[in-house]
C-alpha cells in the first residue's frame, strides 16, 4: 500500500479525526480550516493553517490526496480554490451526501481526479476538540464506485480509509444517497421530532422522567442545527422518499392503535429491522484486485460486504 500524503480542508470533528488517524498511521498530514479550529489544531502540534491556497499548493506539489471535510454549503467556494490552485489533484470528500457533491465538483473543479467518500462515523459534537484518532475504527467508509472514476484515486481513498481503521463499502453515488436518507438523515429528523414532543408544553415532568430510551432516541438532535440542515436539505429527493415511508408506517400504526388498540405489527417489524441491523454490523470482508471493475465493487456494497484489502 502507498503512504500518500494527505491534505485535509476542514479540521472539525471529521477532518480533525482524519488528520489524527492518518498521522497515527504514518502519513504526512497537513490542512487548512477556520481560524478557531486551525488554532486548536496548531496547539496540538498539527500543521493546520487558515490559508487554504497554501495547503492546496503544497498538495499539488507533492501529489497528495486532498480531502474536503467541510459542510455542503461551503463546497462551492472551496472547490473554486481547488480549481485555481490544484486543478488536477487527487480529490475526495467526507460529506454525507454524494450526488450533490459530485455535481458540485463537476461544476466548480471539473479537472480534479475526484472519487467521493463518506465515513459513517461521528458524534453530536463538533470542532477540532471533538475529534479523535479512533473515530473511524470499525466504521463503514463509503467510497464512490460509479463508472468512469479513476481507479488509482479509488485505491488512494480506500487505502486512506483502511489506514484510519475503517472498512470500505463501495457504492454508486445515487444508491448511497438513498441508503443514508433512511439510516442517517431520517433518524436526525425523527430525533428532532421526538425531542420536540418530549419538550412540548410548560410542564417539566416529562423531561424529568426521561431516561435512556429518550436519551438514545434524541442523541443526534444535539448536533449543530446548521450541520443537520446542510445534510438533510442537500439530500432532499432521497429523504422525501424515506419520510413518506415513515409517515405511511406511522399512519398505519396510529390507525391500528385507534381501531383495535394493537401495536404488534409496528413493534415486530421494528424489532426485526433492528435484528437485521445487528447482523449487518459484522460484514464479510472481501479482498479485491487493485484494479477491479467498478461494477464488481458496487455489487460488493449491495451485498452488505466490505472491501478490506488487495488480493495482490
Amino acid at each position: 500500500m502507498t503512504q500518500r500524503a494527505v491534505c485535509v480542508i476542514g479540521a472539525g470533528l471529521i477532518g480533525g479525526s482524519l488528520l489524527r488517524a492518518a498521522e497515527q498511521a504514518g502519513r504526512t498530514v497537513w490542512g487548512a480550516s477556520t481560524a478557531a479550529d486551525a488554532a486548536d489544531a496548531h496547539a496540538d502540534k498539527f500543521d493546520v493553517t487558515t490559508d487554504t491556497d497554501a495547503a492546496l499548493r503544497r498538495a499539488a506539489e507533492t501529489d497528495a490526496l486532498v480531502v474536503l471535510a467541510v459542510p455542503l454549503p461551503a463546497l462551492p467556494d472551496v472547490l473554486r480554490r481547488v480549481d485555481a490552485v490544484a486543478p488536477a489533484c487527487r480529490l475526495t470528500d467526507t460529506v454525507s451526501v454524494k450526488v450533490a457533491v459530485a455535481d458540485a465538483v463537476e461544476r466548480y473543479a471539473p479537472r480534479a481526479r475526484f472519487v467521493g467518500g463518506h465515513p459513517m462515523a461521528g458524534t453530536a459534537e463538533s470542532g477540532w476538540a471533538a475529534g479523535k484518532a479512533d473515530l473511524f475504527a470499525g466504521a463503514a467508509w463509503v467510497v464512490a464506485a460509479d463508472d468512469g472514476l479513476d481507479l488509482d484515486v479509488w485505491a488512494d481513498v480506500a487505502e486512506l480509509a483502511w489506514a484510519c481503521g475503517a472498512r470500505v463499502v463501495p457504492a454508486a453515488t445515487d444508491e448511497h444517497d438513498i441508503a443514508v436518507a433512511r439510516v442517517s438523515h431520517l433518524p436526525h429528523l425523527l430525533a428532532a421530532v421526538l425531542a420536540a414532543v418530549g419538550a412540548a408544553g410548560d410542564d417539566e415532568l416529562p423531561l424529568a422522567l426521561a431516561a435512556s430510551s429518550f436519551a438514545d432516541g434524541t442523541r443526534v438532535a444535539g448536533t449543530r442545527p446548521e450541520l443537520v440542515l446542510a445534510m438533510c436539505e442537500g439530500n432532499r429527493d432521497a429523504l422525501l422518499g424515506a419520510v413518506d415511508d415513515a409517515l405511511g408506517r406511522l399512519g398505519a400504526m396510529r390507525g391500528a392503535l385507534a381501531s383495535t388498540g394493537g401495536l404488534a405489527a409496528t413493534v415486530r417489524a421494528g424489532h426485526a429491522g433492528r435484528q437485521r441491523w445487528a447482523a449487518a454490523r459484522d460484514p464479510q470482508g472481501v479482498q479485491v484486485k487493485r484494479r477491479s471493475s467498478l461494477s464488481a465493487l458496487r455489487d460488493i456494497g449491495r451485498r452488505g460486504d466490505a472491501v478490506v484489502g488487495w488480493k495482490d
